[in-house]
């Protein structure tokens, strides 16, 4: 019995231009293609919202990089893709689905 492939693609929503589409056909391709599930996913609930609203922020305004919620977001998503610990997450800026 011949298997019944699916060719079309899946286009997900995009990024500061760029357009974000899930082939199987090469190029910058990415391991972790469940985050972007993940990311509309804690879109559609508010995930990363609801669980930055749990902290209280008490660093100096003045001095913030990275809101709590940028950091909550990171952190989950990590988790969620199988990565515990925190000295991965400079490799994994480059990967082009995490960049999103």
């Amino acid at each position: 019995m011949q298997t019944q492939c699916i060719s079309e693609h899946l286009e997900f929503e995009g990024f500061d231009g760029h357009k974000v589409v899930a082939r199987f056909d090469g190029g910058a391709i990415t391991s972790d293609a469940g985050a972007l599930l993940l990311r509309e996913v804690a879109r559609a609930i508010g995930l990363f919202d609801r669980v930055a609203a749990c902290f209280v922020d008490g660093r100096d305004p003045n001095c913030l990089v990275h809101s709590v919620r940028t950091l909550v977001g990171q952190r989950i998503a990590a988790i969620a893709l199988g990565y515990e610990d925190v000295d991965d997450h400079d490799t994994l800026r480059h990967d082009p689905v995490l960049g999103l």
